[in-house]
């Protein structure tokens, strides 16, 4: 590990707003705060809304500024990147801002029935050939629905057209309730006071003219949950590498092509 590393990992241990835990410590106990994040953390009844796979911690910051009557936890395992939107979040004294360091497997250990308002998903990597590591993918929508409360929203903010197509197509297979579908956020005359929160990666991508997609959809509960057997075009990039993939590509999602490792 680097110094500048290490450092963050020493500094962020030493703030009060920032929760660690794996695996190995949860040892098959939920994590400490579960079911008391208002009462233990919050000092309040406000809205809990996620941030999951929260990089550098913009959006968390960014909505907990625009939302003062709303709390906010950014969850990530990349403690380092995360250092960054904790440390701004103490800089600036807000108290409606928390981090959690793990991975989002782990997720249903730290909160419980009804905890949860909102889930955001900002820029996750659209995982092409592993449905999955998809934090859209039906597998993840179920963790989300033990703690999300009834008809909670899920938002998908994502630069991947292959992303954004392959979770519209689950969210309409499993009938779910759409409030925005926006396939170029920022050409589509949409208004709202998320446009005014713009991550490093977003800005320099709207530069090179990728167009960023949102869906803002109710996750309800389903006796059935169904993954969209359709083909999609792979992106002609990585997303969350930045590089070019020199070749287009697709993938069929159904359950006999992921068997196969298609």
């Amino acid at each position: 590990m680097g110094k500048n590393k290490l450092k963050k990992f020493v500094e962020m241990a030493t703030y009060d707003h920032v929760f660690e835990a794996d695996f190995s410590d949860l040892k098959g106990e939920p994590f400490h705060q579960k079911g008391k994040w208002h009462q233990r953390f919050f000092n309040n009844e406000n809205p809990i809304v996620l941030e999951l796979g929260c990089g550098k911690g913009e959006y968390t910051v960014g909505l907990a500024e625009l939302f003062p009557d709303k709390n906010f936890i950014g969850v990530d395992i990349k403690g380092a990147r995360m250092h960054r939107g904790a440390t701004d979040a103490k800089n600036k004294g807000l108290k409606n801002v928390a981090f959690v360091r793990t991975r989002i497997e782990f997720i249903t250990a730290f909160f419980a029935e009804n905890e949860v308002e909102e889930i955001w998903l900002t820029f996750p990597d659209p995982q092409m050939k592993k449905v999955n590591k998809r934090l859209s993918s039906t597998r993840f929508l179920q963790m989300y629905r033990q703690f999300l409360k009834l008809d909670g929203l899920m938002h998908l903010k994502t630069d991947s057209n292959f992303l954004y197509t392959y979770t519209s197509e689950m969210v309409k297979e499993n009938g779910f309730k759409v409030e925005v579908a926006e396939n170029d956020l920022y050409g589509s005359g949409y208004d709202d006071e998320i446009l005014s929160i713009q991550t490093h990666y977003e800005s320099k991508w709207i530069k090179h003219g990728l167009s960023i997609k949102y869906l803002k959809f109710h996750l309800e509960n389903r006796e059935q949950w169904i993954e969209p057997d359709i083909e999609i075009e792979f992106d002609e990039y990585h997303s969350a590498g930045r590089g070019v993939v020199k070749e287009k590509d697709s993938i069929i999602n159904n359950p006999l092509s992921r068997k196969k490792g298609k």
